[in-house]
């Protein structure tokens, strides 16, 4: 952590350092901006760039940890608010006012290079710890140990978990889970609770974690149902518990909640900024917090930008030139895609009025500069997570969670679109749960719901991270494979329909399963969406002409 700071000091160093080696051609066209006044108050152009200048260089100066230039500039900003205000009315000693702050500045800077920006000042590098990424990859992390003195129990509930992609190892016996536990660490732990000659499950466990350095996630089961027995396992430190007959999607939902621990996506800011340096400065600090940031210096382009970065936030300075932020927030909102996304002005501006004016036109929140680190990555976090939520409700599926159908069909359209960009193969699979109107109609429309949740969580945790997976609608759901030949799709989807089928489904005292259809096509042999959709579903339609059960791949 301490060389991740002090990679950070180094690079905010540079741009400091990089702010003060501009400013004396900076203060060439200011002083000129100056001069032209002089002669002609009225030209509200340059009277607007001489202001916009000087509220950059007092909230650039702030940041950087330059109070005494930031206050400086400051003062020149009231005086310039003035001479907008009423330019008729000003006089020789208010020209002698602003020279004079102008000249302050240059000196100002001046001594800063001499003594060099990034030594003489003292700045706060921020210091908010950040969860370490973790890369580990393999199985270890689906381990599953299993431990009940009866056998068949044991094997149903490992085949259970295998059609979901975990890799259950099964014990009958409580010492050689104790063996097993001391070599090598599971991921979570199922245990029963009560063994012959009166060994406690709930004991066991406790006598094995009070031996381990790090607690391991467990789940009791037992025939048991009663208050005693669940105090044991709860004190036990059971995370869970189960009566048996163990209904597998609700196992397999527990264990998820308790062993998944997905890498959540950076969030996207957009930072739109006409000062390179202090953009560059506050998307240090983003990056820093593992948020990935897209700079932007000109508010015309902007609108191209968001197309193309889709972010989840957008901070925005106040006064820019040919466009100020309220203008450009007001501008981005009139754009229906991006009618919910979050806008935060981030400027000096400290006039409330004109804070709650620009709040006016639908900004998320407004920040001053000079903004703490940690203030900053917690506004931007706070917000963005808030549009995560929004952007997954529209997106997602209320029952399964997968993507619904008008995502899944924009995400193919972009699939397609990127493989033909690089010359990549693309496959489309199209599954229909078989016969599934006759499980609504014989066990009733919840039991109904557990079997397409089954078949989501058996789709999402089998394919890779790169597939996307959808519900289309119904019991049909939809899959786009990237970067794979018709053939090998084609083997994938049908063997998570041999091991879908082996589910088995509670309604009831009736156990029962189900089965599953689908068809495959590829990309770029079906030229685009379209046929490529066409295509898988006739490939589907055929599956279910010659019998269901069965993966169809579409050669034609």
């Amino acid at each position: 952590m301490n060389e991740q700071r002090h990679s950070l000091s180094s690079k905010i160093a540079r741009l400091r350092d990089q702010f003060i080696e501009q400013m004396p051609g900076r203060m060439e066209e200011a002083l000129h901006h100056l001069a032209m006044l002089r002669v002609d108050p009225n030209q509200r152009a340059t009277a607007a760039n001489l202001h916009r200048f000087l509220h950059s260089i007092k909230g650039t100066g702030n940041s950087f940890g330059f109070e005494e230039l930031g206050s400086i500039a400051a003062s020149g900003e009231h005086l310039v608010a003035r001479l907008l205000e009423m330019p008729l009315n000003v006089s020789a000693p208010f020209w002698d006012e602003l020279a004079e702050v102008l000249a302050r500045i240059v000196l100002n800077t001046e001594t800063l290079r001499q003594q060099g920006a990034s030594s003489s000042q003292e700045h706060d590098v921020p210091r908010f710890e950040m969860a370490p990424i973790d890369d580990s990859e393999g199985d270890g992390g689906r381990r599953i140990y299993i431990c009940d003195d009866d056998p068949l129990q044991v094997e149903q509930l490992a085949t259970q978990l295998q059609c979901f992609g975990y890799h259950p190892v099964t014990f009958t016996d409580p010492a050689e889970l104790r063996t097993a536990m001391m070599s090598k660490r599971p991921s979570l732990v199922i245990m029963d609770i009560f063994f012959p000659n009166n060994v406690s499950g709930t004991d066991v466990l406790a006598a094995i974690e009070r031996e381990k350095d790090q607690p391991v996630p467990a789940i009791f089961i037992s025939a048991r149902d009663d208050f005693e027995a669940r105090l044991n396992a709860v004190k036990a430190g059971g995370e869970a518990y189960f009566h048996k007959p163990v209904n597998a999607l609700d196992m397999v939902t527990t264990i998820d909640e308790l062993t998944v621990q997905k890498k959540p996506e950076p969030y996207r800011v957009l930072i739109v900024d006409d000062e390179p340096v202090i953009a560059a400065y506050h998307s240090l600090i983003l990056q820093e917090a593992h948020m990935v940031t897209f700079q932007v210096h000109k508010p015309e382009r902007v609108l191209e930008v968001l197309h193309l970065f889709r972010p989840d936030l957008v901070l925005m300075d106040m006064y820019m030139p040919g466009c100020n932020g309220r203008d450009l927030a007001k501008l981005v909102r009139q754009v229906p895609d991006y009618f919910g996304l979050p806008i935060v002005f981030l400027s000096s501006e400290t006039d409330k009025r004109k804070q709650f004016s620009a709040m006016r036109v639908g900004a998320e929140g407004f920040l001053t500069k000079p903004i703490h680190p940690e203030d900053l990555v917690a506004a931007v976090a706070i917000r963005a997570e808030r549009m995560r939520a929004l952007r997954m409700l529209m997106a997602r599926d209320s029952l399964t969670g997968l993507f619904n159908h008008s995502t899944t069909t924009q995400m193919l359209e972009n699939a397609i679109a990127n493989a033909g960009r690089q010359n990549e193969s693309l496959c489309f699979a199209m599954i229909d749960v078989d016969r599934f109107k006759a499980v609504n109609d014989t066990h009733g429309h919840p039991v109904g719901d557990q079997v397409l949740l089954a078949l989501a969580r058996v789709l999402q945790q089998r394919l890779r991270n790169s597939d996307i997976v959808g519900r289309y609608g119904g019991e049909e759901f939809a899959v786009i494979l990237q970067g794979i030949k018709l053939g090998a799709a084609a083997q994938i989807i049908d063997q998570l329909r041999e091991d879908f089928a082996k589910i088995r489904f509670n309604a009831g005292e009736v156990e029962f399963s189900c089965s599953f259809s689908g068809g495959v096509a590829a990309f770029p042999q079906c030229k685009d969406m379209k046929f490529l959709r066409e295509a898988a579903d006739s490939a589907l339609y055929k599956a279910k002409e010659e019998g269901r059960n069965r993966v169809v791949a579409n050669n034609e």
